[in-house]
């Protein structure tokens, strides 16, 4: 099974601010439903709670330490490495982990891939997606956006693959 991050990030590594995304990119949202659809989604719960819902068409595991939480439609378990075994035992061939900051952080070392949106701003971000060291990836794809109408900011869409897993 393939373990990918899909993560939106400014220049500085900025991820969120006051719970929510600190930009309004279109098509960034219609990546990650594309990605995403038919998949196994790992979320810590302040982003489940920010999102508000299970996603449709999308298996979502909640990462809590509460064990009374039980969201509607979705999943739970009480650490990633659980969450990524929920995920492989129900058959998932690419598992995405899509925060937040501490989420991103305990997924970091077992990724295969990340899924970036460099969004090209510096934002008043309060969370962050965490340090890693680049030269550990190649870049497979990349694909430049510039801002428009439904896009606020210009942005760059990059696979990076880890180099040696």
């Amino acid at each position: 099974m393939i373990i990918s991050l899909l993560v939106a990030m400014d220049e500085a590594r900025g991820i969120g601010k006051a719970g929510k995304l600190p930009w309004r990119l279109s098509a960034d949202m219609k990546r990650f439903r594309e990605l995403t659809m038919g998949h196994h989604i790992i979320v810590g719960r302040k982003t489940f709670e920010s999102i508000g819902k299970a996603l449709p068409g999308r298996d979502m595991i909640v990462v809590t330490r509460d064990e009374s939480l039980k969201p509607d439609g979705c999943l739970t378990a009480s650490c990633v490495e659980a969450a990524i075994a929920l995920a492989r035992d129900r058959g998932e061939t690419e598992v995405f982990v899509c925060g937040g900051a501490e989420i991103y952080a305990q997924a970091l070392s077992a990724a295969h891939r990340i899924y970036l949106t460099q969004v090209h701003a510096n934002m008043d971000a309060d969370t962050f997606f965490p340090e890693f060291d680049a030269s550990a990836w190649r870049e497979a794809e990349k694909t430049f956006q510039q801002a428009d109408e439904k896009n606020q900011f210009a942005f760059t869409f990059k696979v990076l693959e880890r180099k040696n897993h």
